[in-house]
């Protein structure tokens, strides 16, 4: 396997292949380039987001809003369906799959963060490192301030509260906040 092969299965992997970094360096550039631009710079920031996020032109113009600023490690591990908004400060650590669902909203500074470390200092100290997948179903809203671990899927129709840290998966159609996040309650769909 390849280090990109074993980083999007979630196996331990080199960080500082040659190819990952190439991969890496080239997202972080786009998405420099993609918060250099005004709200009004429409175009330029779809062609961005097109090569970031290896989509089609409708998709980015129909589908996909990020407010900016964006910061993700390969964008190309980022999957979005339709009618997707994201504030202020967008964390997308991609190193494993991020699958987003349908009509999903972020509010400013949403972290979703696949990577993970050893816990043993011999493997973290050879910079290896693995990740963790991230799903969001359909219908979700992730308020402010809110961390998503690798490993946690959210159920399509839940609501994260501010300043929540999501360690453990949520089930669909609930609203859970906190540190780390807890079911509050359940949401009565109409």
């Amino acid at each position: 396997m390849t280090e990109f092969e074993k980083m999007i299965s979630g196996n331990l992997y080199d960080a500082s292949d040659p190819e990952l970094v190439f991969l890496r360096q080239k997202a972080h550039r786009l998405c420099l380039q993609f918060n250099q631009l005004f709200d009004t710079d429409e175009v330029a920031r779809c062609e961005i987001l097109k090569e970031l996020l290896q989509v089609t032109n409708e998709q980015v113009e129909n589908d996909i809003y990020f407010q900016g600023s964006i910061f993700f490690d390969y964008g190309i591990n980022i999957k979005i369906g339709k009618n997707f908004y994201a504030n202020f400060n967008t964390t997308i650590l991609d190193v494993c799959p991020v699958t987003i669902g349908d009509n999903v909203m972020l509010g400013t500074n949403v972290s979703l963060l696949t990577p993970m470390h050893p816990m043993n200092f011999q493997e973290r100290n050879k910079m290896l490192e693995f990740g963790r997948p991230i799903e969001i179903g359909n219908n979700c809203w992730l308020a402010s301030n809110v961390t998503v671990i690798g490993g946690v899927k959210i159920g399509s129709g839940s609501v994260i509260g501010a300043g929540s840290v999501v360690t453990k998966d949520v089930p669909p159609d609930v609203f859970a906040a906190g540190n780390p996040c807890k079911v509050i309650k359940s949401i009565n769909q109409n």
